[in-house]
């Protein structure tokens, strides 16, 4: 596996939620910085020496709704 992609969302509480398409691995943090330190650490715990991607790709994912 080459990477590894998670959507992430803000959460209705602040911060943001980030979960991995494919593989169970989710996340939380209060801030992007502190996202991506534990999105990091996550795959790392998750995969095995060998088989650990090279990028880890954060998709943002944002709901808006317009009322009519």
């Amino acid at each position: 596996m080459n990477e590894i992609i998670f959507l992430v969302e803000e959460s209705p509480e602040g911060g943001y939620t980030a979960r991995a398409l494919g593989e169970s691995i989710f996340t939380e943090a209060d801030d992007l910085a502190q996202l991506h330190t534990r999105a990091r650490d996550a795959v790392l715990c998750h995969f095995e020496a060998g088989n650990i991607p090279k990028l880890i790709r954060l998709h943002f994912v944002k709901d808006e709704v317009i009322a009519v």
